[in-house]
């Protein structure tokens, strides 16, 4: 059923506020930023940072790398054999949900690329060497040893084997080494993992999602996550204590509890986004401002990603602008008033950075001062001047 402009509008500011777009309760750091979120798209490796930052004001992008250098948190496929960031911690038990069924459904392909359980066991055994004692290696590197070990990585058998290294907690992306990202040892890299029964993290992961995503359906999370209807709906059951619900046309819509209350109050709870004792966020939602910000979202963000139903912020006539040719590389967006209005680029080098509006519709005198300020924004991530 078609939603009002009045559903849109509540659907896309509530999701601003839980999403930690809109002004509201503020992450400390990079790294608390990715926990709060649970899991971001990532497979865009500067755009995913962006997507960090923008949600963490003051935040440079030398402070998301740092995090990355430290281990705060990685990057590897936990959620629908697609790159997302995660906090390191987190990445072993979110694989056990659904990584086992993840490989099964790529064994067609493969087969066609020639790759078996003896060639990636002997994958396995040449990163371990490669890797151990805390080694770093950038994936040109890790090919090449795969390579000299009898392991051809031509065509896209390399990215395979790193994909099923990596579900298979072998591998995750760590360090920066210049503008690459080095692979790693799982377990080296990662020394405190969080150790959860299944069901106790099906519950985690409904909670943290529709916390961090909400108000969201049972079927946006579905399509998030990847677990089976069965699964979701004993997590569901689990958390159920800490959401509550919004009917809009029949349909319920899940989000963190509390989110409503602070809505309408108009304020936020400015304390930690993630309980210490069980790492599941605490609610701090923030009712959207009464004249919103304009914000430049990169490819692949949350705010679109993050539901299979993206109709409330954006139009369905708009999605091929977003998407063009429907090849699944989504567009950096311009949002405001919680809806996607057009696209925009960027084209930067060392001494300034050019970014460029291609809206769908003709900006507002104020839409288009607040896209400027969002460049400027950008501009002081990035640490170089705005091209004017």
């Amino acid at each position: 059923m078609a939603k009002t402009n009045a559903d849109r509008k509540r659907l896309t500011g509530l999701r601003l506020a839980s999403q930690r777009i809109a002004p509201g309760a503020t992450p400390a750091s990079a790294s608390e930023t990715v926990r709060w979120m649970t899991a971001m798209q990532a497979q865009d490796l500067p755009g995913a940072k962006w997507s960090v930052g923008l949600r963490t004001p003051g935040c440079t992008l030398a402070d998301v790398d740092a995090s990355l250098n430290g281990g705060e948190f990685v990057r590897s496929w936990p959620f629908r054999g697609t790159l997302h960031f995660v906090a390191g911690e987190d990445l072993g038990w979110m694989l056990d949900l659904t990584a086992s069924r993840t490989i099964a459904g790529a064994a067609t392909r493969h087969r066609g690329l020639g790759l078996d359980t003896s060639t990636f066991e002997q994958a396995r055994v040449i990163a371990e060497s490669a890797l151990s004692g805390g080694r770093a290696l950038t994936r040109d590197e890790l090919f090449a040893e795969f390579a000299a070990g009898g392991v051809a990585t031509d065509g896209q058998r390399g990215v395979h084997v790193l994909w099923y290294l990596s579900h298979t907690k072998t591998l995750c992306f760590g360090p920066m080494i210049g503008n690459a990202q080095a692979l790693v040892l799982l377990d080296e890299w990662v020394t405190a993992p969080r150790r959860l029964q299944r069901d106790e993290s099906l519950g985690e992961l409904v909670q943290r999602y529709f916390t961090s995503h909400g108000p969201a359906t049972l079927k946006d999370f579905l399509w998030w996550s990847k677990v089976l209807a069965k699964e979701a709906a004993t997590g569901l059951n689990i958390a159920r204590p800490g959401l509550e619900s919004l009917e809009l046309d029949g349909v319920t819509y899940w989000m963190g509890a509390g989110t409503l209350d602070a809505a309408s109050r108009g304020g936020s709870d400015p304390g930690s986004p993630v309980s210490d004792s069980t790492g599941i966020p605490a609610v701090a939602a923030a009712r959207p401002p009464r004249k919103p910000p304009v914000h430049l979202l990169p490819g692949f963000d949350e705010y679109l990603l993050g539901y299979t139903d993206r109709s409330a912020a954006l139009d369905a006539a708009h999605f091929e602008r977003i998407v063009p040719g429907g090849n699944g590389m989504f567009l950096p967006t311009i949002v405001a008033g919680g809806r996607v209005l057009g696209t925009w680029s960027r084209r930067a080098t060392a001494k300034k950075v050019t970014v460029t509006f291609d809206p769908f519709v003709t900006l507002t005198a104020a839409q288009l001062a607040g896209a400027s300020s969002a460049a400027r924004t950008y501009s002081r991530y990035l640490g170089v001047p705005l091209a004017e």
